[in-house]
């Protein structure tokens, strides 16, 4: 619910009550931690958090400017944030970083500080930025082993991050807290010597099950749950006790009577610890996340720029909080198998990345505010806080060293001569002329850009329909599971149906809307590539495969579900011309 001020306040003047409603969700959870990334760059490559070539960058001029930082964090501070964590990327590349550290710590009545650092630049940082008022650190380390951390981040610097956490430990910060990915087969075996660091050091070692991430090619049999951690370390140390957990902790914390640190879990993928979430993200471009996993953004810097009033910016901030799920969408991957292994070279130029809206609404939010008024609900809700509607877009990109022409034939073909397109065949083209099922050669069609559309509809009833409107089904995210399973069905095509080529896919992605008058779901699915067969195959394969994942999903709610319209809207390319469907 939005609350109403009943008088304009002046712009970040004095608190009016200890701790806002804006910042308090449907649920009761109270919001007093932000995090704010100051860029989305990074020095490092982890492997579990970016592929190796990187991410797309936000322009510059996209960018929240260190002006823009100070205010949004000063509103959140007024309205009842006591702790700021400063991230990135990698925060400390920023040059305004200490400046950043200094002004924060003017603001009353915020009583914490931190950084999450990968550790590269932080001996040199750390004295100035304790000097500016930085009281929490936490910094990245997922082995203790050179030639394997080199592997890990695929750059360079083991011995600058351990510098650092030395330096740490030097200036009084205690407990420094270190942060340890976990996954199967390259550093659980680590376990052990992670905590021994505990002996003789302050540290909190923190041992993080591995995530899904945009590009990370998350897999199931990589993570290594809490349990599985735990009772490694009790066959080790069975005097391990379990420490008090503190409100609203991520982290389920450890001690071996004697050591002079501790171990922690964090345990967001077996236990996750939604109900007492305490935490929202502002991106580095000025987009508020009230959840990690959670695909819905506002902008707070384009209305900034719009010259919004501190009452209109905590109407579109206590809007999104109040949407804030009960739990994040990523829960039901605990679940399911893992999918099946593609070929590795494959699997490995391939990444699955949110798109997020980049349209910049500036321009009509400083007109409707000059005209004397607040954008009303409906146009927040559907232009900055995602329509009740959802509508989650979802990509595959094909690395820059893949070979997009691996259908192509080994010596190269003079590209076929095109009359126009050809009339449909009267023929079954995976007949031979004994009736036998045969595979098409393509072998000599030319390369040409393909891109195909299909569509279906999924009609669940009111309640099946109530319950994915409000993200309230046991399972988890029904949406969010049915465009997973319609992207990774797109790219599994050819070894569901017999005898499609496999196609190297440039791009898909899988749209779901809400029909509320049909109590329906519709699936949009596209596809796009480059070469000598068609992809119309792949897009109704998605649409399909999403389908019937939603009817999964739902099936214990009712059995009363029926799945239609599965169709082909529309192809281009290749030599039998394009198809549009009216």
């Amino acid at each position: 619910m939005i609350k109403v001020l009943s008088r304009p306040r002046p712009f970040l003047g004095e608190h009016a009550a200890p701790f806002s409603a804006f910042l308090t969700d449907s649920f009761g959870r109270r919001h007093s931690y932000l995090r704010i990334s100051l860029t989305e760059r990074c020095n490092l490559r982890c492997q579990y958090c970016m592929p190796e070539e990187g991410v797309p960058l936000t322009p510059k001029a996209d960018l929240l400017t260190t002006e823009e930082i100070l205010t949004l964090a000063r509103l959140f501070v007024k309205e009842g944030v006591d702790k700021i964590r400063l991230t990135g990327g990698e925060p400390l590349i920023r040059p305004d970083v200490v400046d950043i550290v200094a002004q924060l710590r003017q603001l009353e009545g915020l009583r914490t500080i931190g950084i999450t650092t990968n550790g590269i630049n932080l001996a040199r940082l750390l004295p100035q930025l304790q000097k500016a008022g930085l009281s929490a650190i936490n910094i990245s380390l997922d082995t203790l082993v050179p030639a394997k951390f080199e592997f890990i981040v695929r750059r360079k610097g083991f011995h600058k991050v351990m510098e650092g956490i030395h330096k740490a430990i030097e200036l009084g910060y205690s407990p420094v807290k270190v942060n340890c990915v976990v996954m199967r087969g390259l550093n659980e075996d680590e376990l052990l010597d992670f905590v021994a660091l505990t002996e003789g050091l302050p540290l909190d070692v923190r041992f993080i099950e591995y995530m899904p991430f945009d590009g990370n090619k998350w897999n199931f049999k990589k993570m290594v749950s809490y349990k599985e951690m735990l009772d490694t370390l009790r066959q080790q140390w069975p005097e391990l006790e379990k420490l008090p957990e503190e409100e609203s902790s991520t982290a389920k914390a450890f001690k071996i009577p004697g050591f002079r640190g501790q171990v922690s879990f964090i345990t967001s993928m077996s236990e996750h610890f939604c109900g007492t979430c305490n935490r929202l993200r502002i991106t580095a471009d000025g987009n508020l996340k009230v959840c990690l996993f959670g695909n819905s953004e506002v902008s707070l810097r384009d209305h900034l720029r719009a010259g919004a009033s501190e009452e209109e910016l905590l109407r579109v901030i206590g809007a999104a909080v109040g949407r804030k799920k009960r739990q994040h969408a990523e829960l039901f991957l605990m679940r399911q198998d893992s999918p099946p292994a593609l070929p590795s070279t494959f699997r490995n130029s391939l990444r699955v990345q949110v798109l997020r809206h980049r349209v910049s609404f500036s321009s009509q939010m400083v007109t409707l505010w000059k005209g004397g008024g607040v954008p009303q609900a409906p146009l927040v809700a559907q232009r900055w806080l995602g329509s009740s509607l959802p509508q989650r877009h979802f990509s595959s990109h094909l690395d820059s060293d893949a070979n997009p022409k691996c259908l192509s034939p080994t010596e190269p073909q003079a590209p076929a001569a095109s009359s126009g397109p050809l009339p449909d065949s009267d023929q079954l083209t995976h007949v031979d002329t004994e009736g036998r099922m045969a595979m098409v050669d393509v072998g000599r069609k030319p390369d040409t850009e393909r891109v195909a559309m299909a569509s279906a509809v999924v009609l669940l009833g009111p309640v099946a329909f109530k319950l994915i409107q409000e993200n309230q089904l046991k399972k988890g995210d029904a949406l969010a599971v049915a465009q997973l399973a319609g992207i990774q069905a797109a790219k599994l095509t050819s070894q569901l149906i017999p005898l499609c080529h496999h196609v190297a896919l440039s791009h898909v992605q899988v749209q779901l809307e809400l029909d509320r008058t049909r109590h329906a779901a519709v699936i949009q699915a596209s596809c796009r590539a480059r070469g000598p067969t068609g992809v119309e195959m792949e897009a109704l394969t998605s649409a399909a495969v999403a389908a019937l994942a939603l009817y999964d999903m739902c099936k214990a709610v009712s059995r009363d579900i029926v799945l239609a319209e599965i169709k082909l809207v529309s192809k281009t390319g290749g030599q039998r011309g394009d198809f549009h469907r009216t």
